[in-house]
């Protein structure tokens, strides 16, 4: 089965944008597994625009007291403020992504080799900790060996351009492009990831052609939904999207 993690930026965005302490992220994070998501994602940024520091040990907090069954999920560039952050609330996984900090949202893997001097250290620390470490890489199947050999655990393939394009040619070569990035992983002894741009109607094609996926990370497109059918019927749907 592939695990659903809601990221939980957008609410936090949301949110934001009034002194106010509602809609809040804690409360919609146990909306999100009361109705069956297997863990939670966040993304905090320099900025704090969405996801505050703060933030992070509450939702540790709520994983561990209350659904101790599911999964944290911190994505992140892995300065050493980052670092120290993960290693101070201890989620399940750390996602490494290459962004810089004025991004609006992540749009590119990591040039592993290029990176590698980040890279190593970074993985040797959150390995030291007892957490799963996935490093975000684009659609080439050049690329998993390297994060095999540099230690990572899995990696979470951007599905960006793929969501952009899907129902057209180009859709299909991204969804096979990214199908031998999987089998690469796979051969390199890795766990696959996915996320960005993931939506009902793109998710179960993208599952028929990633039957071990082991986990898609969806922000945006759940968020979107649920504003028409609530969050707690949006998981249920991108369950039902992933087969489950």
């Amino acid at each position: 089965m592939t695990a659903l993690s809601v990221n939980l930026n957008k609410v936090a965005l949301l949110r934001n944008q009034r002194d106010l302490p509602w809609p809040s992220v804690v409360g919609m994070g146990r909306v999100v597994m009361e109705a069956g998501a297997d863990g939670i994602t966040v993304h905090p940024r320099p900025d704090e625009r969405h996801i505050r520091r703060s933030d992070v040990p509450e939702l540790a907090a709520l994983v561990k007291n209350e659904f101790p069954d599911k999964e944290f999920n911190i994505e992140g560039y892995p300065d050493d403020e980052f670092l120290d952050l993960v290693l101070a609330n201890k989620p399940d996984q750390v996602t490494f992504v290459p962004d810089a900090p004025d991004q609006a949202t992540s749009d590119h893997g990591w040039d592993v080799c290029g990176a590698h001097n980040l890279l190593v250290p970074a993985i040797k620390r959150m390995k030291d900790a007892g957490i799963r470490v996935s490093l975000f890489v684009d659609e080439d199947p050049s690329v998993p060996p390297d994060a095999a050999e540099i230690g990572a655990h899995r990696i979470e393939i951007y599905t960006g351009p793929y969501g952009a394009s899907f129902g057209t040619p180009e859709g299909d070569y991204h969804l096979q492009r990214m199908q031998v990035t999987a089998q690469a992983a796979r051969a390199a002894g890795l766990g696959i990831n996915a996320g960005h741009d993931l939506t009902l109607e793109n998710l179960p094609a993208f599952k028929e052609m990633m039957p071990e996926l082991h986990e898609v990370s969806i922000g945006h497109g759940i968020t979107a939904d649920a504003l028409l059918m609530g969050f707690a019927e949006a998981v249920r749907q991108y369950n039902q999207a992933l087969g489950k």
